[in-house]
């Protein structure tokens, strides 16, 4: 008699999460997708950009390749590289399938492609300048209608559930998570077979960011705490140009702007990039987030600005749409004027160590996506090579589960309950505000562009005091939300301020004047922080 089928539980709403949930239906698993807000709110549901594929005839997986291991500074993988590169005509195919109206060019049905920074060719498929919610929409769409799909909105993931934490002899698996229903106040006991880890990255660790408020590192902190590896945190990358206005929060200029022409120049209009790259606005993102922070702090300006006014008032409505009409919400007519621009923290490259299925170093346990290291993105992310990581590895996922599924049916442990007798509720909630205010602003002020060891001390002691005083209060008082995402974003804190900390060179997205230059390529090394209670990898 063959086992039964496992339950995989999904935390997460993105791209990467919704295409594990479909992708692993397709094999008759059920399914439950956990959301900490509505379903899609996330990180994938804002992306304006798009995929980066190699479909037409002019260009070529090799190289699609080439240009992401130039962009991630010598510390790509290049089995990873191959790997993704080569399947993203694949990964389109499916999208096309699940119902994505991608943008086409006039009167044809090709797929009219982008080009943007660190990209040698046009092959960005997007959905004008807002691809992430073309693609999330589609898939939302696919998940609600499937029968082994069951989807938990409002609820957020504590911690993870393993043998080890429950005392169990053997290899340490995951059986499950701790969550709390949002809307009931009340901690559920969510068990599963496999669990796959689909949380996003870490970006609100920082004052400044282009990322919706989920960003809060759930996924790379429970995985931390449960004991798996998690590598090349000190490289977040920080997006060039997100609009400069007090009330346009979290509001990206797509790089797809600066692919059709626009110009990155100061208050007197004149343009800077082609001082600091020959390749000027189309350079990867850590050169031109780190030109703009220096002609910032030089001139003592508040931002610099981007100008594609040169264009056609119908070539920028019909190209950027949705960021035409933001900036208009704010005052700024693209067509007419510069629109004023700052740096934000944008993407996390690093994350929990995985391999090509997505498989941590804890059995059953998967993660795919930002918050997942897979060796793809290097020290430095390429445009766009983000979505198409969650749709390649994200199936990679669902087959893995697959071929693992009489093994992962295998399990009869029932955890306790969540047990709140010895807590009580919070009475001081200005404490956890505080808090997290201060930590964003430590690592603002002290772990951004531009780095030094005597700013990163300053952080780590910062960041350890107030670890001191969250965790107290995670261990006195009922958890709410704003407590878990806190508790999240100082362990992610002091992993990425431990990493910095640990790399004695600048690359990529780190630059640090006491390290100024790069080592050799071939003795430059991954980042890889271990946990205390570390016991053992999975990954084969």
């Amino acid at each position: 008699m063959s086992s039964p089928k496992p339950h995989i539980l999904v935390l997460g709403g993105g791209v990467a999460g919704l295409t594990v949930a479909l992708r692993s239906a397709r094999f008759g698993f059920q399914v439950t997708v956990i959301s900490k807000r509505s379903l899609t709110e996330g990180s994938s549901l804002y992306a304006q950009g798009g995929i980066a594929a190699a479909v037409d005839s002019d260009d070529s997986i090799e190289s699609h390749v080439k240009d992401t291991m130039i962009a991630g500074a010598g510390l790509c993988s290049e089995e990873v590289v191959k790997f993704v590169a080569e399947r993203s005509s694949d990964a389109i195919d499916w999208l096309l399938e699940q119902g994505v109206e991608f943008t086409q060019l006039d009167d044809t049905d090709e797929l009219h492609l982008a080009k943007e920074g660190g990209h040698s060719k046009r092959r960005v498929v997007h959905a004008d300048d807002a691809t992430g919610s073309a693609v999330v929409g589609s898939l939302e769409s696919q998940v609600r209608k499937n029968s082994n799909i069951q989807i938990k909105d409002s609820c957020i993931a504590i911690d993870l559930i393993t043998t080890q934490k429950l005392g169990e002899s053997g290899p340490n698996r995951v059986i499950g998570v701790y969550a709390l229903n949002l809307d009931t106040e009340k901690v559920e006991t969510i068990t599963a077979s496999a669990v796959v880890i689909a949380t996003g990255g870490a970006s609100k660790a920082y004052l400044y960011t282009s990322n919706p408020d989920t960003s809060t590192g759930d996924g790379i902190a429970m995985a931390w705490r449960a004991g798996c590896r998690v590598a090349n945190m000190e490289f977040i990358q920080f997006h060039p140009t997100c609009l400069y206005h007090p009330q346009a929060k979290s509001f990206l200029i797509s790089e797809a702007v600066r692919g059709e022409g626009g110009k990155l120049v100061l208050m007197d209009g004149k343009p800077f990039m082609d001082s600091y790259d020959e390749r000027a606005e189309l350079a990867p993102r850590d050169i031109v987030a780190r030109a703009i922070d220096y002609e910032m702090k030089r001139g003592g300006y508040d931002s610099v600005f981007l100008d594609i006014s040169h264009k056609p008032i119908d070539f920028l409505k019909d190209h950027f749409p949705t960021i035409s009409s933001r900036c208009e919400d704010f005052g700024f007519d693209i067509a007419q004027e510069a629109i004023p621009v700052v740096p934000a923290a944008h993407y996390t490259c690093g994350g929990v160590v995985t391999n090509l299925n997505g498989l941590t170093d804890i059995e059953g346990l998967y993660a795919v996506g930002e918050c997942a290291f897979t060796g793809l993105h290097g020290a430095n992310r390429l445009a766009s090579n983000s979505l198409l990581e969650c749709l390649v590895i994200g199936e990679s996922v669902s087959k893995d589960i697959l071929k693992r599924k009489d093994k992962l049916s295998v399990l009869n442990i029932q955890p306790p309950e969540w047990d709140d007798s010895q807590v009580t509720d919070l009475d001081e909630l200005i404490v956890i505000t505080h808090n997290w205010d201060e930590l964003r602003r430590t690592m603002w002020d002290y772990v951004v562009i531009v780095r030094t060891d005597k700013r990163l001390e300053r952080a780590k002691n910062r960041v350890g005091l107030l670890k001191q005083e969250i965790l107290e209060f995670y261990s006195n008082f009922k958890v709410n939300n704003n407590l878990i995402e806190l508790r999240n974003l100082i362990a992610v804190a002091e992993i990425i301020v431990d990493s910095a900390l640990s790399r004695k060179e600048s690359r990529g997205l780190h630059y640090t004047i006491d390290y100024p230059e790069p080592m050799a390529d071939e003795i430059a090394e991954d980042t890889i922080l271990i946990p205390t209670n570390f016991s053992g990898s999975a990954i084969n």
